[in-house]
């Protein structure tokens, strides 16, 4: 917005900054999330005084775009071992963290060995959420064999990290190129998360407690998972085959009937 005073910004100014931001590429979901911050900044910018509140009201009329989050990009299990096997040494433990517990890249690359990871009891706790929630998560055998293959910088905290102790922050380019070894295309590595959700849910885990795995504060986000589960939701209302076999029922009542009074 470059030079324009915080009591001089117009809706007309915020909605071509939204149009700028889908002609440059960015998803719908990034701009909205930009347009959030715009409106919490002047939240803050009220609270301190700084301009009237009639500003507020203005800036919290522009309203977001709709965002398509329908998107379900998961890997097999046959394509999660060749990803595996495609990413360099340092990758690797990354990625079977990602396929193992679900967590976001954030929360893998910020892991540290005495905050995070307790080996001895098998788990993971994660305090920093994204939902501001405590969690923690199970490690599995895949899991721990990873952990354990990690040599560990004693002059470091993190898990992942560089030869000189400093942790990883990025992994695009690494992660782009074991995803061309893989061949594997319209991938991310958020997608690695819903690999995770996925997997448990075709193997019959029910939806709560995948949603308690991925840290969802409702079931509303887990249940885009729930398609995936046909033979789950078939177990589900055979209980009612005892109370509702009419094909028995249909056969005794026509061999009631040809009874002789």
């Amino acid at each position: 917005f470059k030079k324009t005073r915080l009591g001089n910004m117009t809706i007309k100014e915020i909605e071509r900054y939204q149009t700028e931001g889908l002609k440059a590429g960015k998803a719908p979901a990034t701009v909205n999330r930009h347009i959030e911050a715009l409106k919490h900044m002047f939240t803050k910018a009220v609270e301190w005084d700084i301009v009237d509140e009639a500003i507020l009201k203005r800036v919290r009329r522009v309203k977001l775009m709709p965002e398509n989050n329908r998107r379900l990009r998961f890997l097999s299990r046959e394509e999660g071992a060749a990803l595996v096997a495609a990413c360099d040494n340092h990758l690797k433990p990354v990625v079977v963290t990602a396929l193992n517990t679900g967590m976001r890249k954030g929360e893998i690359l910020g892991l540290e060995w005495d905050r995070h990871i307790d080996l001895k009891h098998g788990f993971i706790l994660l305090t920093d959420t994204k939902n501001g929630e405590r969690r923690e998560l199970p490690i599995n055998q895949t899991l721990r064999a990873a952990l354990q293959g990690i040599a560990r910088k004693l002059h470091s905290p993190f898990v992942f990290c560089d030869p000189q102790g400093r942790r990883f922050r990025y992994v695009k380019r690494s992660f782009a190129s074991a995803l061309r070894r893989a061949g594997l295309k319209d991938f991310r590595f958020h997608d690695l998360r819903h690999t995770f959700a996925s997997q448990l849910v075709m193997a019959g885990v029910d939806i709560t407690t995948v949603s308690r795995l991925l840290g969802h504060k409702s079931l509303t986000m887990t249940l885009r998972y729930a398609h995936l589960a046909p033979a789950h939701l078939l177990k589900a209302v055979s209980v009612l085959d005892a109370g509702y076999d009419l094909v028995t029922l249909e056969k005794t009542k026509g061999a009631a009937s040809q009874q002789t009074p």
